[in-house]
């Protein structure tokens, strides 16, 4: 609805669109297309995004992703002293006018460039509904017909169906605000100053002016202001979680240059908008700031809308139908009763409220209120609702999507075994490893809570207190490893003699960088370690990579009792000549409720899909455990080499689908909805996670999340749990359910009333109801529906996700609303020909009999409609409906008999017509079954 203004990167080809214009970054960025494409391509290209009609195609890269790749990447494969170049920068830096000529041009830098729409125009998109409109003219024209109770129902359905529409939609327009959020902050860079001579100054300024040009200075910590070419490094690692969503961090360097085969975010001298320093320190070019860097164009399609939603589409397509038949049928009626009465302004109210009663007025409020019971069943459920149509999706969901981490497993590691170097179970490894967790106190990781709970719940008896910690080289992000000093008395108690050791425990390889020997297994000696041992150690670790687990590393070595650690910048000195004792494998465990949630959820149709940002060996391992077939797997590097065909191809066959982009999850949903044509759920609880949240017909997040993830999520979940899901999917379907009993039961029973007013006025010589009569009747019939949202459902009405057939209601109401005239004409005929009701004397008797029977035959279509059974006798309904049956339907049978029937011009009738009305009602619902079975052989379903 244009609500956002997102600018996309490199809008055109013309420079004036350019921020930093020059030659040589325009032949960067239209390189990979002039080779590639010629003028047919480019035509082709152009008639067929013409012939899509701006369909998402979860295939394909925009046209500003494929430019943003190309900068990029010529970025990457470019020497230094080339890049300056292209963005007309120096060593130097930037002068400070310069820096501010170019945040004038370009804007402050923020990730997403929004426009808050205005109150009003988002109000205005919730009243313009086809039945808003209707209710309103419908209302001004019954207070002009003195029926104000009924008009006031009509504004109080509005109210209530326009302020939840805008309550939702002001709420969700202001999402994309939160993104600012994740880069606000100082940022030193460098500049220069001097008219004659220059100095460089290094000053801090806010996130929000950095400019292309800039160079930025980072140390542990900070966040990159920008898309940003490294320049130097040192022992640099970057946390790109907020990218992708995996928790491990990854080493960035400025000496290489880079391929077009490697990964985008896979390069090691680009860093990111949004990333953050973990450790080590440097200095880069900014190259891309605000709407132009690699995260806000991953945003750019927050925001924009869904796929078309099948029901409220279908709602909209029925209104049309209902307003087109009713302009016909009502204009024929006004016709026809004028050339008998003569009396225009009469006619015109009798076809008002026959135009009224076409309209089904309880729509938004039956809508509304059963998405409200569904909010309210899912909070006892542990779930928060933020937008009620998300309960219906639910129902419809058929594919659910879903991160591994903390949804599939615990989040939380368990060890699983400690082996030497030729894969056998040594209790020495664990003893070590034990004893470096015990005594290490710089901080503690879950993977040392892990040893510690494996050796206390296993029975170890180690005995830490015979040893005394002497000292201690923390871990950090460059060495990935820790030691702990160490000594105990000897067993030669007599001598005092101590023995002192230094336990080092680690990222594997690390740990295998610093030793020389290894321990012989056979012998129990030390020997030298060899490249031959190297090399086997590497290719057991794949193989237990492979099964999903983790890996740490373990050496010791002997020092002497006068041996201490005093310098901190000596650690790579000291920690040297180890002898390599095994490795530590760990898992992050499934969930015991996983496999249960997930085997339920498959019952009732909704088959689940992996979407990580892991390892695939780790996800395949989840998999496994949890029961998720991994037959088909795909990674996110390889989904890159796809055509747009093969894409749409293995997204459909895939089950698993790891290491992947938050804008390759995004394609993978859309490719899902679009060229699948399924009702996707997403859960999620990353910022990487937000498109595909947002693109989602049913996002869930988690109350735990990202507060962006949770602003773009329908649903938050307070427990992240599947199960939880699973109640949501049958509440969805209930809701779903009832909605459409009240649909097609209202299309049915409003239609198959017009038709038999307009069969009656043309047979009879006056109205077959007066205008009161017939809103009244109507009105009666309204308040009656109240209690729908309410109903059961069958329980195999819920086994199967629900979703809206285009092409199903007008084949249900052809097949069923014959059925219901039928039986109103046969009416007709017996008061014609029994009670000889046919001329202008006998009115107040038609009008009498008319009024009772139509009113019935309407309450009774519901139960009807409501089931596939039996009514009645196989089925019934709640006792919320059976009461408002039984109430409206006295309710009338009694008016005509009240001094208020006196009033609106009743009479009393004999029990004869009561009877007559048995036998009518007892052949509609025989008639009516007929029908239905005959209609679910046909199409094999009802509702």
């Amino acid at each position: 609805m244009g609500w956002f203004k997102i600018p996309t990167i490199f809008t055109s080809y013309n420079h004036t669109h350019l921020p930093y214009y020059n030659p040589a970054r325009q032949n960067l960025v239209n390189k990979s297309e002039t080779q590639k494409d010629g003028a047919p391509n480019k035509v082709f290209r152009f008639l067929r995004r013409l012939m899509s009609g701006g369909k998402i195609d979860g295939g394909s890269r925009t046209e500003a992703e494929e430019k943003l790749y190309a900068w990029l990447y010529a970025l990457a494969q470019s020497d230094k002293d080339l890049v300056f170049e292209y963005v007309r920068s120096t060593e130097r830096g930037l002068s400070f006018a310069e820096a501010e000529r170019r945040l004038k041009e370009n804007g402050p830098n923020v990730p997403i460039d929004y426009s808050f729409p205005s109150w009003w125009h988002i109000l205005w998109n919730a009243f313009f509904h086809p039945f808003n409109i209707i209710l309103i003219v419908l209302s001004v024209i019954s207070y002009f017909t003195s029926d104000s109770p009924n008009g006031c129902i009509m504004l109080v359905l509005v109210f209530i169906s326009v302020s939840l529409r805008f309550y939702q939609e002001y709420g969700s327009s202001k999402a994309a605000m939160k993104l600012s959020e994740f880069v606000r902050c100082p940022v030193k860079v460098q500049r220069c100053a001097g008219r004659v001579y220059q100095t460089e100054l290094v000053v801090q300024i806010d996130q929000r002016d950095v400019v292309p040009g800039d160079i930025v200075i980072f140390e542990p910590g900070d966040l990159f202001p920008g898309d940003v070419r490294l320049l130097s490094s040192k022992h640099l690692v970057v946390s790109q979680s907020s990218l992708t969503g995996e928790s491990w961090t990854t080493e960035k360097t400025a000496d290489i240059r880079e391929d077009q085969s490697t990964p985008l975010l896979d390069l090691k001298n680009i860093c990111f908008m949004g990333t953050n320093v973990v450790s080590g320190g440097g200095a880069g070019l900014v190259v891309s700031t605000g709407s132009k860097t690699y995260m806000s164009t991953m945003f750019s399609n927050i925001g924009k809308k869904k796929p078309p939603n099948d029901f409220e589409d279908g709602v909209r397509r029925i209104s049309y139908v209902l307003v087109a038949v009713m302009l016909v049928v009502v204009t024929v009626i006004v016709v026809i009763d004028y050339t008998t009465s003569h009396n225009l302004t009469e006619s015109i109210l009798f076809g008002i409220s026959v135009a009224s009663a076409l309209t089904p007025q309880m729509l938004p409020l039956i809508v509304n209120t059963s998405l409200a019971k569904g909010a309210l069943a899912m909070a006892r459920d542990r779930c928060i609702i933020k937008s009620l149509s998300a309960i219906r999706d639910m129902g419809s969901m058929d594919i659910l999507c879903i991160d591994k981490t903390g949804t599939l497993t615990m989040n939380r590691a368990i060890m699983v075994n400690h082996l030497d170097s030729r894969g056998l179970s040594k209790e020495k490894v664990l003893q070590f490893a034990f004893l470096n967790s015990y005594f290490k106190t710089d901080q503690k990781y879950p993977l040392d809570d892990a040893i510690l709970a494996h050796v206390y719940t296993n029975g170890y008896r180690f005995q830490p207190s015979k040893w005394q910690k002497i000292d201690e080289i923390p871990f950090d992000f460059i060495r990935r490893r820790v030691s702990i000093i160490m000594e105990r008395e000897a067993e030669d108690k007599s001598r005092h003699v101590f023995d002192r050791v230094m336990v080092t425990k680690g990222a594997l390889e690390e740990v295998m960088k610093v030793c020389s020997s290894i321990e012989d297994v056979d012998s129990g000696t030390n020997i030298t370690f060899t490249s031959e041992h190297y090399q086997r150690i590497l290719n057991m670790v794949e193989e237990i990579s492979n099964e999903g687990l983790r890996v740490l590393g373990v050496a010791i070595k002997s020092l002497d009792t006068e041996t201490s650690y005093q310098r901190k910048d000596d650690d790579e000195t000291f920690e040297s000549d180890m002898v390599f004792l095994g490795l530590i494998t760990f898992f992050d465990p499934p969930k015991d409720s996983a496999k249960q949630a997930l085997w339920r959820l498959a019952e009732k149709g909704v088959k689940a899909k992996v979407l990580t940002g892991d390892s695939l060996s780790l996800a395949i391992r989840v998999c496994k455990e949890v029961g998720i077939r991994t037959t088909h797997v795909v990674t996110g590097p390889e989904l890159e080499l796809l055509n747009q065909e093969s894409f749409h191809e293995t997204v459909k066959r895939a089950t698993v689908l790891a290491r992947l982009t938050p804008t390759q999850k995004l394609r993978v949903v859309q490719s899902l909805q679009t060229v699948g044509n399924h009702i996707v759920g997403f859960l999620g609880d990353g910022v990487n996670d937000s498109l595909a949240l947002d693109a989602a017909n049913v996002g869930i997040s988690v109350d735990s999340a990202a507060s962006v993830a949770k602003d773009f999520a329908d649903i938050i979940l307070l427990e992240k749990d599947l199960n939880v899901l699973i109640a949501g999917v049958e509440h969805g379907r209930l809701t779903f359910g009832n909605t459409m009993k009240y649909i097609k039961m209202s299309v049915i029973a409003n239609l198959g009333s017009v038709l038999s007013i307009l069969i009656a006025t043309v047979c009879l010589k006056y109205e077959p109801l007066t205008p009161r009569q017939l809103l009244t009747q109507n009105f009666l019939y309204s308040v009656g529906q109240i209690a729908i949202p309410w109903d059961k459902m069958e329980e195999d009405a819920v086994k199967v996700p629900q979703k809206w057939s285009q092409k199903g209601l007008p084949m249900f109401i052809l097949w069923n609303g014959p059925v219901c005239t039928i039986f109103d004409v046969s009416a007709l005929l017996f008061l014609w020909f029994y009670y000889k009701a046919h001329g202008v004397v006998d009115s107040m008797f038609f009008h009498s009999a008319w009024f009772i029977e139509g009113l019935l035959m309407q309450t009774l279509i519901i139960h009807l409609i409501r089931t596939e059974k039996i009514p009645f006798i196989q089925d019934l309904a709640s006792w919320p409906v059976l009461c408002s049956t039984v109430l409206i339907s006295a309710i009338g049978i009694a008016i005509p008999f009240t001094p208020i029937g006196d009033v609106m011009g009743f009479v009393e009738l004999p029990l004869s017509y009561f009877g007559f009305l048995l036998v009518l009602f007892i052949g509609y619902l025989f008639v009516g079954q007929v029908v239905k079975r005959l209609y679910i052989m046909v199409y094999k379903r009802w509702l």
